[in-house]
């Protein structure tokens, strides 16, 4: 599961697109995104500037304007010649993103944003405004093809994956946000990014490890947000972690491990199916010995699902001596689902388990909540189709356990 969704699609008049659940055809397209400045290096963007007829240099002030400047409309470039303003912004900063809806809670300290992207797919992100610091929670992709069944997002399918530059837009917006004093709090600045939004972030992984550089580069080059603020969340792709691994990015790794025993993660993470709890678990610890940064364990608080004192101890003795701390999430049911969070005092003894076994836990704040853009939430219900009506994605449908015959 990563994440926080439940997606909206658009209908399309052409019959071959693919068909959700209850009949609507998806949105998007296979085509990549336009070429964007947060896709390429400052080397690229060197290049790039050059074949555009002008100097190299142009594309180190693109980048000043869209890391630093956070902005993207030429009229405000008055340090290009007027005459190539327009060109070097069409060719190097298309607008990837457009903001269909917002919603706010928490007195306007959490928004959320559902975007449509070139090809007309739609993907949501979440700033989420606390003291001393403020979040991003971002997709990786629209939809997503995990098929997590308590998480809305998972039950939507995927559509595509999100170039590095549709990753990096989120945060941009995010970031440009705080900066015109559009938060309750005054200006500020993007402090921690989350990839815990629509999609698998390791089933995207080229796109995730470029959005990651141009997060973590330094101004002008990316954004200059610190590695160690930064967090991949994952179901467990095994062979994308040891990747993870091998490259070193210091970023911090969370696996949404949600049971600590085959039978039940089978159903609630049907991946596990192809690599199971010890084999993800191993390569969660080799990152960790590779980076020494903690890992992260995700674990979404399920009534008389997973929330046994029995399970908190196993989970308890899988941790055992590791760097680790886990993150309980409180379930955050989506309509029509089955699941439903576990009681305040099934978490307290859950968390009364591990902490006797040493395992450092916290109790997650559910932020969004009110506005669907908490963890497991994230997603569109309805769409505007091209008639003026509404499209209704199908309630999520549990996926069965699987029986042998």
């Amino acid at each position: 599961m990563n994440a926080c969704w439940q997606i909206f699609f658009r209908l399309s008049r052409p019959a071959p697109p693919p068909i959700t659940p209850n009949g609507a055809s998806l949105p998007g397209t296979r085509t990549r995104p336009p070429r964007h400045l947060a896709d390429l290096d400052p080397a690229e963007r060197r290049a790039a500037a050059a074949e555009l007829g002008g100097p190299p240099f142009r594309g180190d002030q693109l980048a000043r304007h869209y890391f630093a400047r956070l902005t993207d409309d030429p009229d405000e470039m008055t340090d290009l010649p007027a005459a190539s303003r327009a060109k070097l912004a069409a060719a190097l900063l298309p607008r990837l993103l457009t903001a269909e809806h917002e919603q706010s809670c928490d007195r306007g300290l959490t928004r959320k944003t559902l975007w449509r992207t070139f090809d007309g797919a739609y993907v949501e992100s979440v700033l989420m405004r606390y003291p001393g610091r403020v979040t991003m929670c971002v997709s990786s992709q629209a939809g997503c093809g995990m098929a997590c069944p308590f998480c809305a997002t998972g039950q939507a399918g995927l559509t595509r994956n999100l170039s590095a530059a549709e990753i990096v837009a989120q945060v941009v917006a995010g970031a440009r946000a705080l900066a015109r004093g559009e938060i309750p709090g005054g200006a500020g600045r993007v402090s921690n990014v989350v990839f815990m939004g629509m999609g698998e972030p390791l089933a995207n992984y080229p796109q995730v490890i470029t959005a990651l550089r141009r997060l973590t580069e330094p101004v002008p080059d990316g954004l200059g947000i610190s590695q160690r603020s930064v967090t991949v969340s994952t179901v467990g792709l095994v062979p994308a972690i040891r990747r993870l691994t091998a490259e070193r990015p210091g970023v911090t790794l969370a696996v949404s491990l949600h049971a600590p025993d085959d039978e039940l993660r089978d159903e609630l993470v049907p991946v596990n199916r192809r690599w199971r709890v010890a084999e993800v678990l191993g390569a969660a610890w080799a990152y960790a010995g590779a980076t020494g940064r903690r890992v992260s364990i995700e674990y979404a608080m399920i009534g008389d699902v997973n929330d046994q004192p029995w399970r908190a101890g196993a989970l308890a003795r899988l941790l055992a001596g590791r760097l680790a701390h886990v993150n309980l999430i409180p379930l955050n049911p989506t309509p029509g689902s089955r699941w439903t969070a576990s009681t305040p005092a099934a978490t307290r003894d859950f968390v009364a388990i591990l902490e006797a076994g040493r395992i450092p836990v916290t109790v997650r704040d559910t932020r969004g909540r009110e506005i669907d853009g908490a963890c497991g939430q994230l997603a569109a219900r309805k769409l505007p189709n091209e008639d003026g009506g509404l499209v209704t994605l199908a309630p999520p449908v549990p996926v069965p356990r699987e029986t042998s015959a």
